[in-house]
Formats: structure tokens, C-alpha cells, sequence
């Protein structure tokens, strides 16, 4: 055929001629095939992005501007999409690396039988100080953050201090003839070493405890009482009280009852949330071994810093959602009378709110994993892809400054150890792009990176005021808190 594309793209828009389409594949094929192998290097995988390429094609051609090149359009999608099919290879052999680690990992339930016996006589042969962190961190499963906070030190010290522990367990352990590593060690002490107490007893406990002082009380009465010569009025007001109390009794009683089920259904949804923190809490060490011998492509590298922070950030939702449940369950053994008539359970979850801080890379075009978002100060409209590629658990602080020229407020962001090794592994794969800075669901900038950003710091500017920036500042900060 002598018609341009243009003119065969034309003719498959107005007639649907799949002829025209047709002589269009047969005419790039080769070129869309070829730059998705050099990217995926993979044949099968190529085929599946020469596929996708052209059916982006067929699905937008009659939004094409006149003087597209198709050559180049199809050049720019097809790379486009090898680069997705790479990152959703890359996280899938990460998973999957990681879930045949874990199975290596694992300690099985047969191996708590063999640590259980020993457990406490190890723990006992920890110094005041390491036996104190290892709790914290493995049976309250505390942050390390909170871990340094309570031994009165910062978080890198209480991590050497909780690596050096675990590594004495494992010790002691092995010279008892339980071997284990000190992942699986940690694995299995997270899991099993506290287990729910019974529902109800710590209700069983608190009435035991006010029965025994209500007795003393009562002894100390009846031994007085025997010395006084009671008139009628006395007797009257006496006979009045122990009616209250009786009915107090029985009201007591059917609160308590309707308490104890509801502490039970709260201790049933607090086990999932106990489990979960430990499988994560799993991942996170993994991933973080894997990134010390890791050795590969930066992209691969990124992939697995980004998952490390990804499920740091689950860990703590998941610890913040243990604790509400924690305080609901206290509150409901508490056994207060104004409880009476009020709903106790585990429905005070947040609800969910924009995320505090969010790096989204701006595309071209829309897709299935793009979504619009405007920037309210400049009203420009940008589509960004739904996946940010950094968010608040890259970050360990941030602060408001003032810019020394203009005077206006800046956002100061210092990025944790593997935060910062992930925003230059970001900057450096999209040079030449832009980068939305999302900040509580906002648009604030989207500036274009010319180079990589190896420093752990960046500034963020936009249109707010100080009492804004404070605000967002503040929020970020809360949720670095709760992780």
C-alpha cells in the first residue's frame, strides 16, 4: 500500500478497515518488538508489550493529533510499557525470593517446643538492659524508636543493643542443642512468646481484688458494730444500705457479664492484627538482608528499598490499630457504671485520610494506573501514576525553614538511611521527568529532575503559608511517629 500511517489510521477510525489497522502492524512490528526486548529481555514478554502497545494504539487513535509521527508514538508507548512490565516482574520475583526465604526461615511449631522450655532461662541470662529491650522490642513488639525512647537512648543504639541480644539467644540456644537463626529466633518469640489470656480474666482478677478489700472493710464493720448500741433509726439506714448494695451487686453483675463478651470479641480481633505485625515484621528483616547483599541492577535495588518501606509502613499502621484496640479493651474491663449504655468495641479505627507525603511520577498520557490531580495555586492538571514512588516511611524527619532570599516558608525533608539510598535510586531513573510533590492529597510542584539527588535532604516549596506548611509538616511527622 502507498498510504502514510496517518491516512491508514484515518481510514481505521472512520471505517473500522481492519486491513488498514493491519498494514500498520506489519509495518512497525518489528521496531515496537525489538525496543521492548532490549528493556524486558525476555521474547514472551516482549510479545506482550508489543501487544499492549498496539492496542493502546487502536484504543487512542482518534485522539491523535494530525502530525503525530507513528513511529515515534509507538517508540515512546512501547518503552512506556516495557518499563511497567519490568517493575511488575521486578516486585513479583522480590515476592517471590522472599516467600522462599521465608519458608527456609520459619521456624516451625516443633521448634517452639524445643525453645519454650528455655526461653525464660535465656532471657534470664541476658544483662537488666538487653533483657529489657528484647522484651520491648519482641513481646510488646515496639518500634525501635519507642524501644531507644523508653531505655533512654536513640534508635541506632537500641538497634545494636536488641541485634546483640538476639544474637546471645540464639547462643544460649545452640549450646543447649536448638539450632536457629536470628531471624527465625525473632520470628518465632514475636509469635508465640505472649499469648492472649484468657477473656475475662483480668475481670476475674480486678472483682477478686475489690471482693477481698470489700471484706476487710465488711470484718472491720461487724467487729465495731458489736460495740455499738444501734437505735432503730440506725438499723433502718443500715438495712437501707445492704438493699443497695444488693442491687448494686446484681446490676454489677449483668454489666460485667455483657463486658466479658464484649473483651472477648475485641482479644478475637486483636490475635489477626498480632499475627500480621509478625509476618510483616518478617518481610522487613528479610528485605532489609537482601538489600545488604545486594549486589544488582539499581533498578532491582530501588524495587526492594521501596518494598522494605512499603511494609514498614504497614507495620505501623498495624501496631496504631493494635493500640486502639488495646485501649477499647481497657476501657471495657474497666468496668465503669457509665459504660452501661454504650456500644465497647473495636470500631474506633481512623478513617482513612490523604496520605501525608507522596513522590507520584507525572505521565503523558491517562491509563488504567493514572489518576488526575490539580495543582489549586497554578490550576494546572496532571496525570500522575496511583503507585507513589516514595512516601512518609522514606522519610525520618522533616522541619519548617524559611527560603534565606525570599523569605518564604520551605518544608525541610531528611530521609531515613534506605529513604535516601531510594530517592537517589528515584531521581536517577527519571531524569528528564516530572515528579509530583504530594503532600495530604495536594498537589504542590512537579519539578522536571535534571540530575540524580544522591543527599538525603530536599526542600519542598509551594504556595502555602507558614501556618500551612506547619500543618503539613506536622502530619508527616505523626505518621513517621506511628510507624
Amino acid at each position: 500500500m502507498s498510504d502514510s500511517d496517518l491516512e491508514l489510521l484515518e481510514r481505521y477510525t472512520r471505517q473500522h478497515a481492519e486491513d488498514a489497522f493491519a498494514e500498520i502492524v506489519r509495518r512497525h512490528l518489528d521496531l515496537v518488538f525489538s525496543a521492548a526486548l532490549r528493556q524486558v529481555r525476555s521474547p514472551q514478554l516482549a510479545e506482550e508489550v508489543a501487544q499492549s502497545a498496539f492496542t493502546d494504539l487502536a484504543r487512542q487513535a482518534h485522539r491523535l493529533a494530525p502530525d503525530t509521527i507513528l513511529t515515534a508514538w509507538l517508540y515512546q508507548v512501547a518503552r512506556r510499557t516495557a518499563i511497567d512490565v519490568v517493575r511488575r516482574e521486578t516486585r513479583r520475583q522480590v515476592r517471590e525470593q522472599v516467600a522462599c526465604e521465608l519458608n527456609a526461615m520459619n521456624t516451625t511449631a516443633s521448634d517452639w517446643t524445643h525453645i519454650e522450655p528455655l526461653l525464660d532461662e535465656a532471657m534470664q541470662a541476658l544483662e537488666d538492659t538487653d533483657r529489657t529491650a528484647v522484651l520491648l522490642r519482641y513481646f510488646e513488639n515496639k518500634s525501635l524508636r519507642e524501644v531507644g525512647q523508653t531505655l533512654g537512648t536513640t534508635e541506632d543504639a537500641a538497634r545494636k543493643r536488641v541485634s546483640r541480644a538476639v544474637e546471645r539467644l540464639r547462643e544460649f540456644f545452640a549450646r543447649r542443642g536448638v539450632t536457629v537463626g536470628a531471624s527465625g529466633l525473632v520470628v518465632v518469640i514475636s509469635a508465640n512468646a505472649v499469648q492472649a489470656a484468657p477473656a475475662g480474666l483480668a475481670l476475674t482478677i480486678s472483682t477478686a481484688a475489690a471482693l477481698v478489700g470489700t471484706s476487710l472493710i465488711t470484718t472491720a464493720t461487724a467487729t465495731t458494730a458489736k460495740a455499738i448500741a444501734m437505735t432503730t433509726m440506725q438499723k433502718t439506714l443500715i438495712a437501707s444500705a445492704l438493699a443497695v448494695a444488693a442491687g448494686t451487686g446484681i446490676y454489677e453483675a449483668h454489666v460485667a457479664s455483657r463486658l466479658r463478651d464484649e473483651v472477648q470479641t475485641l482479644r478475637q480481633q486483636q490475635a489477626p492484627l498480632t499475627k500480621q505485625i509478625a509476618r510483616f515484621k518478617s518481610d522487613n528483616e528479610s528485605l532489609s538482608n537482601q538489600l545488604i547483599r545486594a549486589n544488582g541492577s539499581p533498578a532491582l535495588g530501588s524495587e526492594r528499598l521501596r518494598e522494605l518501606l512499603r511494609l514498614r509502613g504497614e507495620v505501623g499502621t498495624l501496631r496504631r490499630r493494635q493500640r486502639e484496640l488495646e485501649r477499647t479493651v481497657a476501657a471495657a474491663q474497666s468496668k465503669a457504671p457509665d459504660l452501661a449504655g454504650q456500644p465497647a468495641s473495636g470500631e474506633a479505627l481512623q478513617p482513612k485520610v490523604p496520605a501525608p507525603f507522596q513522590v507520584q511520577l507525572v505521565l503523558d498520557e491517562p491509563g488504567e494506573n493514572t489518576e488526575p490531580i490539580t495543582n489549586n495555586a497554578s490550576g494546572e492538571t496532571l496525570q500522575v501514576q496511583k503507585t507513589p514512588l516514595l512516601d512518609h516511611t522514606a522519610i525520618r524527619s522533616v522541619t519548617v525553614t524559611k527560603n534565606a532570599s525570599s523569605g518564604a516558608p520551605e518544608i525541610d525533608v531528611e530521609f531515613s538511611q534506605e529513604g535516601g539510598e531510594l530517592f537517589a535510586a528515584v531521581t536517577k531513573e527519571n531524569l528528564n521527568k516530572r515528579l509530583a510533590i504530594v503532600l495530604n492529597g495536594q498537589l504542590y510542584s512537579a519539578p522536571v529532575i535534571r540530575s540524580e539527588i544522591s543527599k538525603a535532604r530536599a526542600k519542598i516549596t509551594g504556595h502555602f503559608t507558614e501556618a500551612e506548611a506547619s500543618e503539613l509538616a506536622a502530619k508527616i511527622n505523626d505518621a513517621i511517629r506511628g510507624q
